[in-house]
């Protein structure tokens, strides 16, 4: 077996989690590549590959990616893996970690499940945006979600909202969200959409701070093509897909519908999307008992 090791950073405090994961690996006999930011912060010299760009990783063939850091590092690792579609497996040295749901003490675990062939496979839809003009390049995609935001403390805004070009709704808020089933517990979940499994074949609008209490979130399915028009005071708004960011106009012309690709993700046999949300929510327990 062949994996690209994929961190954002290298921290000291992770060092000694990074080591059982390297020594693991040394010692089932799987070779291992370093993404370029691991390798660049590494506290000592490896001998590994390192991988930059795609290209370098489609060469590599790696047959898993692991991920160390939070559901973040596996949000960048997306924007490398593309349309290749490598399987995931993230290692949770992060926060609360619903993508990358190991933690740090079944690292070991996580590999003889992982040679065992003991795990699934998790298909997640993504969405892509067509804009114009085109502020992501070729990374105009996201597995979370989508989102129009105002800028700075300016006044909120109106966000008339289609859908396959009928007129759905004009959103006066702070922003809205489009966020895939597998956003459904990020930044949607904060501002109070439902929570939708991994498997739903959806898209989700949840509008921030929205100025009529009336307005609540609504799902549709992701065979439809989302268009938005923008009306506010400012003359810029932000716009993000996922981590990534850029400002827009009214002027932009923006539609979102579902991805060709999907990022595939490694759920080890025990784990699933259940039992994840009910740890990291923290469900079925009461603090009084």
């Amino acid at each position: 077996m062949k994996a690209l090791i994929y961190g954002q950073k290298w921290k000291t405090e992770n060092d000694p989690y990074i080591q059982v994961l390297l020594g693991k690996l040394d010692k089932e006999g799987v070779e291992y590549a370093f993404s370029e930011n691991m390798a660049k912060e590494a506290p000592r010299p490896y001998s590994q590959p390192v991988i930059k760009t795609q290209d370098a990783l489609e060469q590599f063939n790696p047959d898993v990616i692991i991920t160390l850091g939070g559901d973040g590092t596996i949000l960048s690792a997306v924007t490398l893996i593309r349309e290749l579609e490598i399987p995931i497996l993230g290692i949770n040295l992060g926060r609360l970690g619903f993508l990358a749901s190991i933690e740090q003490q079944r690292i070991k675990e996580a590999i003889d499940l992982l040679l065992a062939g003991k795990y699934t496979i998790s298909e997640r839809a993504m969405l892509e945006l067509l804009s114009e003009p085109n502020n992501f390049g070729e990374e105009n995609y996201a597995l979370n979600d989508f989102t129009i935001l105002k800028r700075d403390n300016n006044s909120m805004i109106v966000l008339h909202t289609y859908v396959d070009g009928e007129f759905l709704n004009s959103y006066w808020a702070d922003g809205l969200i489009v966020s895939t089933p597998t956003g459904s517990t990020g930044y949607n979940l904060s501002c109070g959409g439902p929570i939708i499994f991994p498997t739903s074949d959806n898209f989700i609008l949840t509008p921030v701070a929205p100025h009529n209490l009336n307005v609540r979130p609504v799902l549709l399915s992701s065979d439809h093509e989302l268009s938005f028009k923008i009306e506010g005071r400012s003359e810029n708004y932000l716009c993000t897909l996922d981590s990534r960011h850029t400002t827009v106009t009214s002027e932009y012309d923006l539609k979102i519908r579902k991805n060709k690709f999907s990022t595939k993700l490694i759920n080890l046999d025990g784990d699933n999307f259940m039992s994840t949300i009910r740890s990291k929510l923290h469900w079925g327990l009461d603090k009084r008992n």
